[in-house]
């Protein structure tokens, strides 16, 4: 079964994706925050992609705040997770936006926030874990 990492710091977020993951798209969830739990459940193979928030407000590494942006890049330099499947989830959907972040973070994919087509949003995950 294909399992998901979501790392979102909004509780209800992190619900509504977590249901339509699991009720509409089969899929196992995991969540967290947490940096070190992120870094340490990506190196455990028990996952297959990871969605990733890009603001987070109460992520924390080496006494430093930090965002998903920088776990992104923290997970794609290390050999361990490199081939890790990251998706940004945001609401920054400006123009541009999406090209930016992903250069940035080094992400292979990106969605925006609201998710409002559901099946698209679990299509697009699934496509990158079959990838």
């Amino acid at each position: 079964m294909t399992t998901v990492l979501i790392v979102e710091d909004d509780p209800i977020n992190f619900r509504v994706f977590s249901k339509i993951l699991t009720k509409r798209g089969g899929l196992e969830v995991l969540g967290t925050e947490n940096v070190s739990e992120v870094l340490e459940i990506a190196k455990s193979g028990n996952i297959d992609v990871i969605l990733m928030d890009v603001s987070l407000a109460n992520s924390i590494f080496d006494g430093k705040p930090v965002d998903g942006i920088k776990i992104t890049q923290m997970l794609k330099s290390d050999p361990q997770t490199l081939h890790l499947p990251v998706i940004l989830v945001t609401a920054h959907a400006m123009q541009g936006d999406r090209e930016l972040l992903l250069k940035q973070s080094g992400a292979d994919g990106y969605i925006s926030k609201p998710v409002v087509d559901h099946q698209q949003f679990i299509d697009q995950i699934v496509a990158l874990v079959n990838n």
